[in-house]
């Protein structure tokens, strides 16, 4: 059976932004909600399965100074680069299923626009959760299929969620800020309904 990580190597070794859905010219939300959290430019970003997305190259336009971008995909991280150039030395790059990042730092905003909703299993999502509780010191954004949204995507199931149900994962650790539900209009004319949630990282 072929493996999470093979799985998304073999969609970025085949298709092209413009074929896979998630694609985005200006991910406008994602912007909006960092930009929400008012962080100082020095600030530890990272962007969990960020792939081949433009949000570090917003981020870095910006001046942001510590962004990580973490995906499962080598491929997707290569591209990524390969479009920066030499801007792609500014970021920390890291190749890792997120269900088995160590982070070795503590982060003042984690941001993850349509990862966590491919954890389908209690397990996965509770190592997510766990992982975010250790590493998350300041806000969390996360993006998510909402109950309006398509039940799977990339040809793998997801796990899709109202405002309740992502408030209730987090509750343990974070409280939330803000949610918006909104259509993406993919590169070939469909449209996602998504589910944006904002948290705080609650005092221990």
């Amino acid at each position: 059976m072929e493996t999470r990580k093979q799985h998304w190597e073999k969609v970025y070794q085949t298709k092209q932004p413009h074929e896979v859905s998630w694609t985005q010219a200006l991910p406008k939300t994602s912007l909006d909600f960092v930009h929400s959290f008012n962080l100082q430019k020095s600030a530890n970003i990272i962007d969990i399965g960020g792939g081949d997305s433009r949000l570090v190259d917003y981020l870095l336009d910006e001046g942001y100074e510590n962004i990580s971008v973490l995906d499962i995909s080598e491929k997707a991280i290569e591209r990524a680069k390969h479009r920066l150039g030499d801007k792609a030395n500014k970021v920390n790059w890291i190749v890792c299923d997120v269900t088995e990042f160590h982070p070795t730092n503590t982060y003042d905003c984690w941001h993850d626009r349509a990862t966590f909703h491919f954890l389908t299993s209690a397990d996965d999502i509770n190592t997510y959760l766990t992982t975010a509780r250790k590493a998350v010191k300041g806000f969390m954004a996360i993006g998510t299929f909402s109950d309006k949204g398509p039940a799977k995507c990339s040809m793998l199931d997801v796990h899709q969620y109202t405002e309740e149900q992502l408030q209730q994962q987090l509750n343990k650790g974070f409280e939330k800020i803000k949610c918006i539900t909104e259509d993406h209009t993919t590169p070939f004319n469909t449209t996602q309904n998504f589910l944006f949630c904002s948290f705080k990282r609650k005092a221990n």
